[in-house]
């Protein structure tokens, strides 16, 4: 009878505890996996790469604008061709090729036909032409540039406003974006490293990556108007720039 009693199938409820006991044991196990690895998530650093090229500018233009006013304009326009004559002949002098200089249309501005211009005092007729030098050679053009009062002692009137003087462009950015990117992360990699070293963790993989936008200013604006420039802050004034681009990563770290 005993022997019976001990050979036979356990009862319904201590499975059912056995399996309670199973359920919360994997319960847990599988709660836990996930808060740590919900804890992991949140445990990451941002940090910056900064790069910066210095380049020179591989192009420059450099528009002229001469103008001359009277009253009959048959005079007026002779004087502002003899006026083109002697910037052509200068930018010859100063050995800027026929094939960098465009010669603009000719603006001519009658102050009696303008009914909506309340000043109708002084000559009637204004002439204005622009002639633009487009060089790559950016050391002559500079060196040209510094030479401008000879046109003024000539008589002729050099307009000095806004969208004058010489702009420097720099055309080479792609071909620098590749490395300076790849520097730019390296620079956060290593940041990353600095912060994971001090709070005792380590860097895991990349959460997020941001490589910013390339920017190009003076390269050094105290000096942005040097080099026959049109002066100012502007960075086209300048024929030295700077080339700045930040990356931004979001890492994991570990434990």
């Amino acid at each position: 009878m005993d022997t019976e009693r001990s050979a036979s199938p356990l009862s319904p409820a201590v499975v059912l505890g056995v399996c309670l006991l199973l359920g919360l044991v994997l319960g847990g196990w599988v709660l836990g996996s996930q808060i740590k690895a919900i804890r992991l998530a949140d445990r990451y650093v941002t940090v910056k790469g900064l790069v910066e090229r210095t380049v020179k500018s591989d192009s420059a233009i450099w528009p002229v604008t001469f103008k001359e006013a009277g009253n009959e304009l048959p005079q007026v326009f002779a004087k502002s061709e003899a006026d083109k004559a002697a910037v052509l002949k200068f930018f010859a002098e100063q050995g800027i090729k026929p094939q960098e200089i465009t010669v603009g249309q000719i603006q001519v501005t009658d102050k009696l036909a303008n009914e909506y211009s309340g000043n109708q005092t002084g000559p009637r007729y204004i002439v204005q032409q622009t002639v633009t030098v487009n060089s790559s050679d950016v050391d002559r053009i500079a060196k040209a540039g510094q030479k401008t009062a000879e046109l003024v002692q000539a008589g002729i009137v050099v307009g000095g406003g806004y969208g004058q003087g010489i702009s420097y462009k720099f055309g080479g950015l792609n071909a620098l974006k590749p490395d300076m990117i790849t520097e730019a992360t390296r620079n956060a990699r290593a940041a990353a490293d600095r912060f994971a070293a001090d709070s005792g963790s380590q860097v895991g993989s990349i959460r997020s990556a941001n490589q910013g936008v390339f920017s190009i200013s003076a390269a050094d604006g105290e000096s942005a108007g040097e080099g026959g420039g049109g002066g100012g802050s502007s960075p086209d004034s300048s024929m030295m720039k700077k080339v700045r681009v930040v990356a931004t990563v979001d890492y994991y770290l570990v434990r």
